[in-house]
């Protein structure tokens, strides 16, 4: 006769195998499945950078915490912070851009945070807060005071997590085009 807590724990090892929650969710969502890379951003000096909407975005594989990562995007680029999302169709560029440049570790830092644990959330760029798309059940901020910080592509793919600022994940920066183009000059042809 075979114990219920042994049950458990083969039931666990068979679903989540390594322990890494996400793989089991890639193992039902195709990573490398075709998604439309924005353009090149024609900006002389940024051409690496993508244009998703009015910014330009680039990817950094170098995993820092919220904070680091926020002051490295500001050493990138002349106005330059983690990325905001204000629609669905960007959110979906930003995921096929950090597909592109690391299928194996989708999770990334957005440039959002929730104000003073109170449930309100903020662009680091001051934009409006107008579009979001949680993972079921989050943001769980109201139940933990350590979650204050937004990411990409924790437990659904696409999807918006809350999570500690101190981990260090990987991270896009954005600048914004008539941020950066002077007076007079116009994006490259």
């Amino acid at each position: 006769m075979v114990k219920s807590g042994s049950i458990g724990v083969l039931l666990m090892a068979l679903l989540f195998g390594s322990g890494d929650f996400l793989k089991m969710e890639r193992g039902r969502t195709n990573v490398t499945e075709q998604c439309s890379m924005p353009k090149p951003c024609n900006v002389y000096g940024f051409t690496n950078w993508y244009k998703v909407g009015s910014v330009c975005v680039k990817y950094f594989n170098s995993p820092l915490n919220f904070t680091q990562a926020e002051f490295s995007c500001r050493t990138k680029a002349p106005g330059a912070h983690l990325v905001s999302v204000h629609k669905k169709e960007h959110n979906d560029k930003l995921l096929c851009i950090v597909k592109k440049f690391n299928p194996n570790n989708l999770r990334i830092w957005l440039g959002a945070f929730e104000l003073f644990k109170s449930g309100q959330f903020l662009w680091l760029d001051g934009s409006y807060w107008d579009y979001e798309i949680w993972t079921r059940g989050e943001p769980n901020h109201m139940y933990t005071s350590t979650e204050e910080c937004v990411e990409m592509n924790w437990k659904e793919i696409g999807k918006w997590n809350d999570d500690s600022c101190d981990v260090k994940k990987n991270y896009i920066c954005a600048f914004k085009l008539n941020g950066i183009l002077k007076p007079g000059f116009e994006e490259m042809e």
